[in-house]
């Protein structure tokens, strides 16, 4: 009865932490720009400069992070030292607004902030193991699009009243909530050893597989996964600044509050799909789900180009929440599938995530380069067409991951990751 009552309140604090993360672990995210224009004065380039010195600072933290939470027993302080190190980074720009200080401050911002994915996923998996982790990442990811939501909308109002600065003391409230709720997660709760992966393995046998990065770097799925992780964020990340300048050049007013509106849209489109995702991918397959958010992409690039009106243009958008939803939550599934019994989940998630960044950071100039030498248009379709590329990598060399799918006919199961050992 006790173990019942501690996973029911690990739950409630694990539904608590999403929600309020939701705003905590992007720092300042996209007011950063905002703030340094409005009220800061900084000029575009001197902006850009320092958003590029924190994303490649996030992309360097990536894989070390994920090595830290697999070796740590500490999850919960670690969460919190993210947490503190965020809230500060982001609350020192008005106090130190030169370019130094704030580079510095974000870049420790965005490198801490990596931290919590792979150190939700993992206290995810210590508490409730493989057989109910989906349907957990799946109420994972429907509390933090709806934390995601609440702030945008929250930040949106109140921006309007008291200006920009407001976005400090809303990130300072959500941050005191988000380590309240970290340090109710009962430590007890959390299996480290199945936290890392590890699923009744033997103690020699779990020695074996996770005495270095060997078989990160030899798992072919894995791979593959990352690949197509890649081009999901090479061809997505892009979409939404590009439907903001169309929005923008044809009304500036029109088109900050449109954004808004489609930036809170978005992530409650997504909060269905997380649940869906939860609670019917163990049974559908969890690599059908992955490529359907793949081929949400090209369907959407190619929507943007029949039509320049606002009201369009943001109807489409709403699609991201459906692709977006479903990658949210079926990713850290994926490669906990692949990673079972090897000891490396969330060095793992690291890895991928760095690919998946890398993805993001080119993605922007890609779109950039096009823009300028063929118009949006051709934009919209060149990052539709690299998903579609994904799409098809995903269907040839992703097996299905889900633990029990049908293998083809002569292959057994390795004693560790039955998929991983391919």
């Amino acid at each position: 009865m006790s173990e019942t009552h501690d996973k029911a309140r690990a739950g409630r604090a694990l539904d608590a932490a999403n929600f309020f993360l939701a705003d905590v672990r992007d720092g300042l995210g996209p007011y950063l720009a905002v703030y340094l224009l409005t009220e800061q004065h900084w000029d575009e380039a001197r902006i850009g400069l320092v958003m590029s010195v924190a994303t490649i600072a996030g992309i360097l933290a990536q894989t070390p992070a994920g090595a830290l939470v697999d070796a740590t027993r500490a999850k919960r302080t670690v969460m919190v030292v993210a947490a503190i190190l965020v809230t500060l980074a982001s609350l020192s720009l008005p106090l130190f607004p030169s370019f130094l200080p704030v580079a510095i401050s974000q870049g420790i911002a965005q490198a801490a902030g990596v931290i919590f994915p792979p150190a939700i996923a993992a206290v995810s998996l210590g508490i409730f193991g493989h057989r109910a982790f989906t349907r957990r990442i799946g109420r994972n990811e429907t509390f933090n699009h709806a934390g995601n939501a609440v702030a945008a909308g929250l930040a949106g109002l109140s921006a309007y009243w008291f200006g920009p600065t407001v976005v400090f003391y809303l990130l300072g409230g959500m941050a005191i909530a988000s380590l309240l709720s970290i340090l109710a997660i009962p430590e007890r709760t959390i299996d480290h050893d199945l936290a890392r992966g590890l699923d009744g393995a033997s103690g020699a046998e779990a020695h074996e597989q996770t005495s270095g990065l060997k078989m990160l770097l030899t798992c072919r799925p894995l791979l593959v996964f990352a690949i197509c992780a890649l081009l999901f964020h090479l061809s997505n990340a892009a979409m939404l600044p590009l439907v903001g300048q169309k929005l923008a050049l044809q009304d500036k007013n029109l088109g900050t509050s449109l954004m808004s509106a489609c930036i809170v849209a978005a992530q409650l489109v997504m909060v269905p799909f997380a649940m869906l995702v939860g609670a019917r991918a163990d049974r559908w397959g969890h690599k059908r789900f992955f490529l359907a958010a793949l081929m949400i992409l090209p369907i959407r690039g190619a929507l943007y180009t029949l039509s320049d009106n606002p009201f369009w243009l943001v109807g489409v958008q709403l699609l991201d929440g459906i692709g977006a939803g479903i990658f949210g939550a079926i990713f850290p599934v994926i490669i906990a599938d692949l990673m079972r019994n090897t000891g490396r989940f969330n060095v793992a998630q690291g890895a991928v995530i760095t690919a998946q960044s890398i993805g993001a950071a080119l993605s922007t100039t890609l779109a950039g380069f096009v823009v300028v030498g063929a118009g949006y248009s051709a934009a919209f379709i060149t990052l539709g067409a690299v998903a579609a590329i994904g799409a098809v990598i995903c269907l040839l060399a992703l097996p299905e991951t889900r633990h029990g799918a049908s293998r083809p006919k002569g292959k057994t199961a390795a004693p560790a990751s039955a998929i991983a050992a391919e």
